[in-house]
């Protein structure tokens, strides 16, 4: 006998094309490339938005990484095991050509057209683009070693997944990690004490044999790295392959998998190096500022992932509560409900529209203006919408009550977002390293003109934008001091975000982020919108569906 029947419960957003429903991210790249070829977008969009792709993502973050130090029989073989839906989503992203595909192929704003696809996976499944992003920055880097890049580029670029631990000549693709920190450092890796010892040269360069440690090795089953080590010069750069060109395994032992609050799909280990052997990359003594060239790409991916994982938690939060009804109403109907829900939907279209405008300046290294917007919309765009995506998830968890608490069904994905979101703001650098390096650009360019030029299009459209406008320019060639460097990127945000707004938007949405973020008609939490906000209009340009 029932007692009860199951009604008020929305249906789960499964089986939409995430592309062809984000208004937003469709207007940004209208901006930065016209004529973008979007057809892959739209196939990637249907395939993410998928409810089998979505069953995949739970499982994989279900039956999490598992790390066999030893075989039955003893030996030593340091594996991580996955699950299928790990490698599914692996050759789906690999498919796609999220990892280096953008350094191989010739087609027109490769980096912008990558960038759309990144945010539009990460809506699906962001620890399994831990290894993607990694392939990507590292690529280019491979090229101060020639003949290194010259074997493996092939297979960077490639979009071709096999997981296999197999020599590289033998596989039609390939995957690239980093190991960078370590116990007593973190992200003061001159600190690192891993040494790398000469031992002669071969067709790849000079090799080395390195003892040491990692603290954090991330992805630990990709078939190389790049990591650093001090020589007789200093800190260097080296390549280090899972198997070595003669076949044999590499001496990289797996101490262990971090536990980690999220991106549970994903292998993070701590590892020992017993001689392990690498070959240098770059100059000798040089590897920091190898590191932070690679550095740049993975935190524009930063900015991408937590740009994404937004529009995914609003998707979700909008989906729920024009479903759901309480107090006589949809919940999407209740003033307060619809308040917050279009504040979030403002933060999400800024931070699309920021994150797209930086990848842009990717496709166009020969363009000074866009080098020196890189140079500064990097460190900005990192520390700014990264630092707003966990008060974001929390309160687009708080959108659906109890049910976005919990850890099963479709609307358990949003604990999944809100225990992802740190992770983009804490790697690659965390915020007080983003605004020292904001300033650290701020002394390497005419970052000042390049920002009044960025900003311009949006001239006499809103008179508190203008103010800030007039500002920043002055502020940044005084160069404020490192006591204040957080709150000079968050205005150079707030500032490039509006004047982008100006040029993608509806005047509804930027009329109503420049009153908020900018004016200050706004409170310390989402959802304090003023009344004379244009609600219904925001919120149809915001759905999912």
């Amino acid at each position: 006998m029932t007692t009860h029947e199951v009604f008020n419960q929305p249906r789960p957003l499964v089986d939409v094309n995430l592309f062809a429903v984000n208004q937003p991210m469709q207007a940004a790249l209208k901006l930065n490339a016209p004529a973008l070829d979007t057809a892959p977008l739209h196939a990637l969009g249907g395939l993410v938005g998928s409810a089998d792709m979505q069953q995949h993502a739970r499982l994989a973050n279900v039956f999490t990484p598992q790390l066999k130090t030893h075989s039955r029989f003893g030996h030593r073989i340091d594996q991580v095991e996955f699950h299928p839906s790990y490698h599914a989503l692996m050759d789906a992203a690999v498919g796609a050509g999220l990892h280096g595909a953008a350094w191989g192929e010739g087609a027109a704003n490769p980096h912008l057209s990558r960038a759309a696809g990144f945010m539009l996976f990460t809506e699906l499944e962001p620890s399994t683009l831990c290894p993607i992003s990694m392939s990507y920055a590292v690529a280019p880097a491979l090229k101060d070693n020639p003949a290194i890049y010259q074997d493996w580029a092939p297979g960077l670029t490639s979009r071709s997944y096999d997981p296999t631990l197999k020599l590289w000549s033998e596989k039609p693709g390939l995957t690239m990690g980093m190991g960078m920190t370590e116990k007593q450092g973190g992200s003061d890796v001159r600190a690192n004490t891993t040494q790398a010892v000469p031992d002669g040269s071969d067709a790849w360069g000079q090799r080395f044999h390195v003892t040491g440690h990692k603290w954090f090795f991330s992805a630990p089953m990709c078939d190389a790295f790049l990591i650093l080590a001090q020589t007789a010069s200093g800190l260097s750069c080296l390549f280090l392959p899972r198997v070595l060109p003669d076949g044999s395994v590499n001496a990289i032992h797996i101490q262990r998998l971090k536990d980690k609050l999220g991106n549970k799909a994903n292998a993070s280990s701590e590892v020992e190096f017993h001689s392990a052997t690498a070959w240098l990359v770059g100059e000798e003594g040089r590897g920091v500022p190898q590191i932070l060239a690679m550095g740049t790409m993975t935190r524009l991916d930063c900015a991408l992932g937590t740009s994404g994982l937004m529009r995914q938690a609003l998707s979700i939060a909008l989906n729920h509560t024009a479903q759901r009804k309480a107090f006589g109403k949809f919940l999407i109907d209740q003033p307060l409900m619809k308040n917050v829900l279009v504040d979030l939907a403002l933060e999400s279209e800024a931070s699309t529209a920021l994150a797209l405008r930086l990848a842009r300046c990717f496709d166009r290294p020969n363009d000074a203006h866009e080098q020196i917007m890189a140079r500064l919309l990097t460190p900005v765009a990192k520390f700014w919408i990264c630092k707003r995506g966990s008060h974001f998830a929390q309160e687009a968890m708080e959108c659906l009550g109890g049910n976005g608490y919990v850890e099963e069904g479709g609307e358990g994905v949003m604990a999944r977002i809100y225990r992802e979101m740190p992770l983009n703001s804490i790697w690659e650098g965390a915020g007080n390293i983003m605004a020292i390096d904001l300033l650290r650009a701020l002394r390497k360019a005419d970052a000042a003109a390049a920002l009044a030029h960025e900003l311009a299009p949006a001239k006499g459209m809103h008179p508190a934008l203008d103010r800030l406008a007039e500002q920043l320019p002055m502020r940044v060639e005084e160069m404020a001091t490192e006591m204040e460097a957080r709150r000079l990127a968050q205005d150079v945000a707030l500032a490039v975000q509006g004047a982008l707004l100006a040029q993608t938007a509806p005047g509804a949405v930027f009329g109503a982020f420049c009153d908020a973020r900018i004016d200050g008609q706004w409170g310390h939490s989402f959802g304090s919108l003023g009344a004379g906000t244009d609600f219904d209009a925001i919120l149809q340009r915001a759905q999912p569906v």
